[in-house]
């Protein structure tokens, strides 16, 4: 328990969800929201205006998802706590948390109080984790897939050729061929499609 007032910052792209969480924090006595922001490439700027202890960010926002605003403030300014707040309990995204430098992994349907603790534990150097995310995560094993098979299925989610994908991406149609055909293989799926919908399932891309 500390004896000074946390300052927190509050990233999220939902304006109704972020008002609520901003109204439940400021009902504790040590907490006080200090800075909004809807979209994730905002998050760096605003900690170092208002000199931040620590951030709760969604893991789905405009400009940078939350786990990539986790890592640049982790590079930026280490000081700052990391809680990652997610709709999807999906056990890929706790483990790109845990990479990207967050302290605190937590679905937003946690009791008011849980996350109001959480942003005190992480101020005194603990890690906190959402227990069945956790078992998840472990049952699920680390994501097979490369950086570069992610780029690809993430390119191809939305039904690209493979000519289309090798211009976007510049690289050739055979290569494309080669990370789609070694992703769908390693995903024991039949297609490109599937390979989309269970990477994002299990919150690998």
């Amino acid at each position: 328990m500390t004896s000074r007032t946390i300052k927190v910052l509050l990233a999220e792209d939902q304006s109704m969800v972020r008002e609520a969480l901003a109204a439940l924090l400021g009902l504790e006595d040590d907490i006080e929201v200090v800075a909004q922001v809807a979209r994730g490439d905002e998050v760096l700027a605003a900690a170092r205006a208002h000199d931040i202890d620590v951030a709760l960010m969604d893991i789905e926002m405009p400009g940078a998802t939350g786990i990539e605003a986790a890592a640049q403030l982790h590079r930026e300014l280490p000081a700052v706590k990391l809680v990652i707040l997610t709709t999807f309990g999906r056990p890929g995204y706790l483990r790109s948390a845990m990479e990207s430098g967050a302290d605190a992994f937590l679905v937003k349907d946690a009791p008011a109080a849980q996350l109001a603790q959480a942003v005190r534990k992480v101020l005194a150097g603990e890690r906190v984790i959402d227990p069945t995310l956790a078992a998840a995560a472990l049952a699920d094993g680390a994501n097979p897939l490369t950086d570069r098979e992610r780029e690809v299925l993430r390119a191809a989610a939305d039904g690209s050729t493979n000519a289309e994908l090798a211009r976007a991406l510049h690289l050739s149609q055979g290569t494309v061929r080669n990370y789609l055909s070694t992703a769908i293989q390693k995903l024991a799926v039949r297609n490109r499609a599937e390979a989309v919908r269970i990477a994002r399932e299990k919150g690998w891309l």
